[in-house]
Formats: C-alpha cells, structure tokens, sequence
C-alpha cells in the first residue's frame, strides 16, 4: 500500500516541491500514510507479544492456538488503534482550531508544528512500542537461558545417578536385586549351620568335617537364581534402556530451545531494524516541531521521513527470512498453484 499510494504521490512532491493534486487528496494521503506506518509498529508489537507467549506460556498458547475469532480481532484492533491516533486529527483538526495553518500548494498535518501533539503520539507511536518489544524479546531471551540451565543441570544429575537407585526404579531389577539378596542370606545361613555340624562330628572325624565345611563354602558360593552374570546382564539392560531415554529427551528438549533461540534472534534483527528506521524520524520530528523547522535540515529530515517506507519494504523480506511459517504463507498467497504441485512432485521422488 506505501509503495502503491504514499510513494507515487509524494515523489512528485518532493520533486516539484508543490502538492498539486488537491486539498481531499493531501488529508487521504496523510491519513493513510500515518495510518500504514502506525499500523506497521503496532504489528511488530502484536507478532512480539505472540512470540513471547509461546515461548514462555507455552501450554496455554497451544491451547488457544486454534482460535482464529481472536487472532482476527486482535488484528483488527491493531488498525483501529493505528487509525485512532492520527486519523481524527488529521481529518478534523482545521475545523476545531477554526482555521487552516497550511499554505496553498504544500499537504503535511494541520499538528506538524505542534510540539505537546507530536511528544505524545511518538510516545504511543514510538517509544512505548520500542520498549514494549524490547522487554518481550529480552523475556524471551531469558526464559531460553534458564531453560538451557536447566535442561543441563536435569541431564548433569540423571548421569550421576547410582546403579543402586536405577536398580530401584526398575520392577525388573527389584526382582532380580531381591533375588541375589535372597540367596545371599541363604548361603549365609547354610554356612552357619553346616560349621556348627562340622564342630559337633570333629570329635569323631577330623576328615569328615573337612569336607563338610567345603561343601558348605562350595554351595555357598553357587546361588540358584542369582549371579554374578545375571545382575550384570540386567544392569547393563537397564542403562541401555536409561540411556535411550536419556538421549530421547535432550534431543526433543534441545529441538526447542534451538527452535526457540530462532525466534529470539529474529525478533532482536526485526527489533533492531525497527530502532534503526524509527528513532531518526521519531527524535527529528520533536526537534523539528520544538524549532518550528528552523534547526533541522530539510536533507536530514527528508532522510528520515524515507526511512519509515524503507522500514515498511523491508519488513515484508525479513519475516520470512526469519520465519519459515512467513515463507509458507507468503507462497499460499502469491503462488497458489506452486503449493499445489509441490506435495504431488515429493511423492514422485
């Protein structure tokens, strides 16, 4: 829409230096163009505030995902907000002030001169939405760090884990653990009592107790169910098993935090760029208003003014450069017949 209505008509403007297309012609352009750069900072403040839900409110944002009413309607408000800031004034300032302050043959805002209007709509337009974001990707930032200590310390304390307690955890071994125990104490017992009968028959034969307390140490240490072998095997098939599960859940835990860092990052580039095309024109515009255009260059100030369209050409290709959801949506809509083929041409390969 900027390059469509705002450009074509401002650059004979800026060219001629004269508005020739009339006094209903200049309050559209204006309104639109308020309008489209307006509305261009308060989406970058609804898709932050989006981002930074799903990523540190993450179950409910699942939740309401599919309700296509509400993302419509906060849509919706983002340009009845952007219209409400500049749209009246624009439109009916002249007939509350009673009189025009625009000379024949220029077209800018009836309030381009006053100072109190212009600090108050740059507070909304501007800094309100600058740190607005900010603190939404800084959140994000640091709710993806204290994810990633987490998930690390999680991981750090399930591989200092005991073999006693993964024995424990596991019906299996419980069995297998009760099992060994169990014939333990039984060869202990079988000890006991073959020595107390092998000291009752030494008065009779000396040999005989012999061989009986051999025979106690040899069952003693052949227990039925239990070995050493079998306890092993078990271990190891339990650590196996640990390990599996281990390896499961860092992969899907570090899936998303790289897929939330991604977010994080694309947001600090939009937010930077945002800063970069706003602040000039935002801290010009005050100045310039403060001085009644006196202290500002024109050069400067038309420099700044570019800015802002520049701003709105850029976005369109940063989105989906940062977001493949972006990319999607955009070849939904300008190449409907290419999103068709594409799932028939992957069959065939």
């Amino acid at each position: 829409l900027a390059g469509a209505f705002c450009i074509p008509l401002y650059v004979p403007y800026v060219l001629t230096g004269r508005w020739i297309f009339g006094r209903s012609l200049c309050k559209l352009w204006l309104v639109v163009d308020y309008l489209l750069c307006t509305s261009s900072v308060f989406n970058i403040v609804l898709i932050s505030y989006d981002r930074f839900l799903s990523v540190t409110r993450a179950v409910a944002y699942r939740a309401q995902q599919g309700n296509t009413r509400q993302a419509v309607l906060k849509m919706v408000m983002v340009w009845v907000l952007a219209f409400l800031l500049y749209g009246p004034a624009i439109i009916s300032w002249e007939y509350i002030s009673g009189q025009s302050i625009i000379p024949s043959g220029e077209c800018y805002a009836e309030f381009f001169y006053n100072w109190y209007f212009l600090m108050t709509a740059s507070t909304l337009e501007f800094f309100t939405p600058f740190i607005s974001v900010m603190f939404f990707n800084l959140s994000i930032y640091l709710n993806i760090q204290k994810r990633t200590k987490m998930r690390l310390d999680v991981l750090h304390e399930v591989h200092n884990q005991s073999f006693t307690e993964e024995m424990e955890r596991s019906p299996e071994a419980k069995v297998s653990l009760k099992c060994c125990k169990w014939e333990q104490k039984e060869s202990a017992e079988t000890l006991d009592l073959s020595k107390s009968k092998a000291q009752a028959a030494a008065s009779t034969s000396s040999l005989d107790a012999k061989d009986l307390l051999e025979t106690s140490s040899e069952s003693s240490r052949k227990p039925k169910c239990c070995n050493k072998k079998s306890c092993k095997t078990s271990a190891s098939t339990l650590s196996s098993e640990k390990r599996v599960k281990i390896v499961s859940q860092s992969t899907t835990q570090h899936f998303r935090l790289s897929r939330d860092k991604k977010v994080a990052k694309s947001l600090a580039i939009i937010v930077g760029i945002f800063g970069i095309c706003w602040a000039p024109y935002t801290l010009l515009m005050i100045i310039r208003a403060g001085c009644h255009g006196q202290c500002i260059s024109e050069f400067w100030y038309e420099t700044s003014f570019w800015l802002l369209w520049i701003n709105s050409a850029v976005n369109p290709v940063l989105y989906p450069l940062c977001h493949s959801s972006f990319r999607r949506a955009f070849i939904k809509l300008l190449c409907p017949k290419k999103l068709k083929i594409q799932p028939h041409y992957a069959l065939q390969n």
